[in-house]
């Protein structure tokens, strides 16, 4: 009887061991703990807005500025010249209803500059200055036509007058003009007036004047500035004229004179 059952048990533990394996991975996992659910995830945190920058303010456009008013044409500068010297400004009252195309030629003329720094080469005191020639010599002109001879007498040759220098030609004037120190009525419809000094002969009787018969200076003034009023600007400043001091008289040598020399012959 005994061993009748020994024998069952051991039937037993074979057909056990026989079963198949299929069941252990079950049964593990039937009694295995169920894993747990991932903990939901906390919001994550919002990162500060970054401050928005002040932006400048946009500048107010500044207000157009009124426009000048065109200053009116004044009448009285229209054909006048201003001719600055280191002595002063000389105002010059053009005619060109005497003489329109000498006038006019001087008026180009002088709107180029051309007279600019050209010197007085023939002053002769008590009758003229002369100048207007870029060579200095009197024998110059501008690169223009020569004028023909414009000559009136509804107009004489008195102090201030300025006319038109020419050589033996009538018709030779062209840019060469002279400016009278006193009446000088042997002129007068022989040579073209293109104006009038109105102002400024005290400069103009300051001038080198020059010597001998021919009025040629040596370091002559020169014309500063030359131009038409209605263009022009303020005049220059004058200069101090500097007096030359009084040299001291030497003891005469104690050598003999030298002879005195012959006058020349009259021409």
């Amino acid at each position: 009887m005994i061993g009748s059952r020994r024998s069952l048990f051991a039937a037993f533990v074979s057909a056990l061991c026989a079963m198949p394996l299929a069941f252990a991975p079950a049964f593990a996992q039937d009694a295995a703990p169920a894993p747990a659910a991932p903990a939901a995830a906390a919001p994550a945190a919002e990162a500060p807005a970054e401050p928005t920058p002040n932006k400048p303010k946009p500048k107010p456009k500044p207000k157009p500025k009124p426009k000048a008013k065109p200053v009116a044409a004044n009448p009285e500068l229209d054909n006048t010249i201003y001719l600055d010297t280191k002595y002063g400004r000389v105002t010059i009252k053009l005619r060109p209803d005497l003489a329109p195309k000498n006038v006019e030629q001087v008026e180009t003329l002088t709107k180029q500059g051309f007279y600019n720094g050209i010197v007085f080469h023939r002053v002769i005191d008590g009758f003229m200055a002369q100048t207007g020639d870029p060579t200095g010599t009197g024998t110059g002109g501008s690169k223009l036509p020569n004028l023909p001879g414009e000559f009136t007498t509804k107009a004489h040759f008195i102090r201030g007058t300025v006319g038109m220098a020419r050589t033996d030609d009538p018709n030779s004037a062209n840019s060469q003009f002279f400016i009278c120190f006193a009446p000088a009525p042997n002129l007068d419809g022989q040579y073209t007036i293109i104006g009038q000094v109105t102002s400024g002969m005290d400069a103009v009787d300051k001038l080198k004047k020059g010597g001998g018969s021919d009025g040629m200076v040596t370091d002559p003034d020169k014309i500063v500035k030359m131009q038409m009023a209605n263009e022009a600007g303020a005049p220059p400043a004058k200069k101090p004229v500097k007096k030359p001091r009084k040299a001291k008289p030497k003891p005469a040598p104690s050598a003999e004179p030298a002879p005195e020399p012959a006058p020349a012959a009259p021409k």
